[in-house]
C-alpha cells in the first residue's frame, strides 16, 4: 500500500535546482531509507517530504492530497519529523518535551486532556525513557537525547515518522540502540519510518526499502539487495566496493577498497579484503 508520493517534484535553493522532476513512492509500514553522498539532496528531499521546505514545483501527495495545501495542524496528526541535531531549551524535561508532540490537538491555548497525558506517558515508556521522565533533556547522553526526540514524534500519533540522520553524531552503542527502536517501533506499531541514513550498513540492517541518490536524481531504488550492489556504488557513492552477505542476517553488506577509476588494489589492500571476508565467514560459522 502507497499512501506517501511526489509527483514530478522540483526542489531549488534560491535559483539553484537541487531536485528535478523526482517521482518517489514510499511504502506503507515499512523502513525506507535514502542514502547518497554529502550534498546529493537526500536531506532537501526528506524535509520537502515532511513540509519543512516548499517545491518549486510539483506535489508531494499524502493519500492523494497535497500536503503543502493543508493546515499544520491537519500536516500534524499525519506526519511527524525529527531533524538533525534538535535542540531543546535549557532546562526543559523529557516529559515536557514529550508533551509538545500533542499540539496537533489542542484546541486554541487549551491544556492537554487525559487522553493527551496519557499518550505522552505511553511515548515515554514506549522509548525507554519513563526513568528519565523528569530530567532535563540537556542533561541526557546523546543516545538518550535522540529517544526523548523519537518519544515527542511518538506523541503526535502520526502513522510517518521523519528522521533526519538521526545517528549523527552517536557512538556506535547508542546508534544501535536507536535503531533497534525505530526497528521495535516499526514491528510493533506498523509505523512507516522514512530516513535519511550516514551509514551503508546500517540502511541495508534496518531498511526494507532504500532510494539512493544522486545529484538530486534517484539512482537506484528497492530492497536493500536491489540498491546495494557494486554499479550503484560506484555511480553513487564514487566508489568501487565488495558486496559480501552479512552471515546473521543475510542482508547484503557495503565493504569499500578503493575510489573508482583508481588503480586496483595494492597487495595490502587486497589481503585487508581477504581478512575481511575471512572474519565475516567465520562470525557466521
Amino acid at each position: 500500500m502507497i499512501r506517501l508520493t511526489t509527483s514530478n517534484l522540483d526542489i531549488a535553493y534560491n535559483d539553484r535546482l537541487i531536485v528535478q522532476n523526482l517521482n518517489i513512492a514510499i511504502p506503507q509500514g515499512k523502513i525506507t531509507a535514502l542514502v547518497g553522498a554529502n550534498g546529493s539532496g537526500k536531506s532537501t528531499i526528506l524535509k520537502t517530504m515532511a513540509r519543512i521546505m516548499n517545491p518549486s514545483k510539483g506535489n508531494v501527495l499524502l493519500d492523494g492530497k497535497s500536503i503543502h495545501k493543508q493546515s499544520t495542524k491537519e500536516v500534524g496528526k499525519q506526519l511527524a519529523i525529527l531533524p538533525q541535531n534538535p535542540t531543546a531549551p535549557d532546562g526543559l524535561t523529557v516529559a515536557e518535551l514529550v508533551s509538545y508532540g500533542r499540539f496537533p490537538y489542542l484546541k486554541g491555548f487549551g491544556s492537554m486532556s487525559k487522553e493527551d497525558r496519557s499518550i505522552v506517558q505511553w511515548a515515554v515508556e514506549a522509548t525507554g525513557m519513563a526513568d528519565f521522565a523528569e530530567r532535563p533533556v540537556d542533561q541526557l547522553s546523546g543516545g538518550q537525547r535522540q529517544r526523548a526526540w523519537i518519544a515527542m514524534a511518538l506523541a503526535q500519533e502520526t502513522d510517518i515518522l521523519f528522521l533526519d540522520e538521526p545517528t549523527t553524531f552517536l557512538d556506535m552503542a547508542h546508534q544501535l540502540e536507536v535503531l533497534h527502536l525505530l526497528q521495535k517501533l516499526n514491528e510493533s506499531n506498523n509505523r512507516t519510518v522514512v530516513m535519511v541514513v550516514h551509514d551503508l550498513n546500517h540502511a541495508s540492517r534496518y531498511a526494507h526499502h532504500m532510494i539512493a541518490i544522486k545529484k538530486g536524481d534517484v539512482v537506484g531504488e528497492g530492497s536493500p539487495v536491489e540498491v546495494i550492489t557494486p554499479d550503484i556504488m560506484r555511480e553513487v557513492f564514487n566508489i568501487e566496493a565488495d558486496i559480501v552477505q552479512d552471515p546473521r542476517t543475510g542482508v547484503p553488506l557495503c565493504l569499500p577498497f578503493a575510489l573508482a577509476g583508481q588503480p586496483a588494489a595494492d597487495k595490502a589492500a587486497l589481503n585487508s579484503r581477504q581478512m575481511q571476508e575471512e572474519a565475516l565467514t567465520a562470525a557466521g560459522a
